[in-house]
């Protein structure tokens, strides 16, 4: 039987972080009076003030160093309590191409950088093959902490994450995006489609009226080294990738 100290550790690699109130809830009995519970309740409104605060945060940084600054006072997500370090990104903080994925893993948790575990290797080979240096783009990903035990990262957490991102796209003012797999792409366009259903096809995300950057969806590296036979469509995405660049 697991001690408490054990239990606790239990819930926090499940992506247990957050309680909903001290008392255990017991459903009320035939005949007693429910309790009528708020439309909204605390941790929602916690939620809602987390991002606000997080969107107050990004407005007020005119650079890449004084978002970075920003987000290490930033405690409106739980995952900076469970993450071993926070993750922000790495490369060009004027970069021509930006790559977005959707969270930190064990390895980034561990360096405090993107893509550098077997995903990043494999992403700096599909880079190079079109002859881009990693150095000279800049990538990231929507979260800047790892969701513990690698758990897909709630509405909430993406949520609150979200103007830190959009912030960094704003500061770095990129000609292209690439989102590697369905949830950066989903994220920037507000929509919820399957990879498989727009990679490679050329989308848009606008972070201001007026201005439009193409957006490139494809596969995620971590994905492609789980289906191996998918890696040729991935080329043929970092071939449309290569022409665009060469014709901006």
């Amino acid at each position: 039987m697991m001690n408490e100290k054990e239990l606790l550790e239990w819930y926090l690699s499940a992506g247990v972080d957050v309680v909903c109130g001290d008392e255990p809830f017991v459903a009320s009995k035939k005949g007693a009076t429910a309790e009528v519970r708020p439309a909204i309740t605390d941790l929602a409104q916690m939620g809602a003030a987390a991002c606000k605060n997080a969107r107050e945060m990004c407005e007020k940084a005119q650079s890449l160093s004084e978002l970075e600054k920003a987000v290490e006072n930033f405690d409106g997500c739980a995952l900076k309590l469970t993450a071993n370090k926070t993750v922000f990104g790495d490369g060009d903080a004027h970069a021509k191409v930006l790559f977005v994925g959707e969270a930190p893993g064990g390895d980034e948790d561990r360096e405090g950088k993107p893509f550098v575990g077997r995903s990043g290797h494999l992403l700096n080979k599909m880079m190079a093959a079109i002859g881009l240096e990693r150095s000279k783009c800049y990538i990231t990903n929507i979260l800047m902490w790892r969701p513990p035990g690698n758990r897909t990262p709630t509405s909430a957490e993406v949520a609150v994450c979200l103007p830190f991102l959009k912030r960094k796209i704003e500061l770095i003012k990129p000609s292209v995006i690439v989102a590697l797999g369905a949830p950066a792409a989903n994220a920037l366009t507000d929509e919820e489609n399957s990879i498989s259903k727009i990679r490679g096809k050329w989308l848009e995300y606008s972070p201001q009226p007026g201005v439009v950057i193409p957006l490139l969806p494809t596969y995620h590296p971590a994905y492609l080294l789980r289906n191996p036979a998918q890696k040729a469509k991935s080329w043929f995405d970092f071939l449309r990738l290569a022409k665009k660049i060469s014709n901006d």
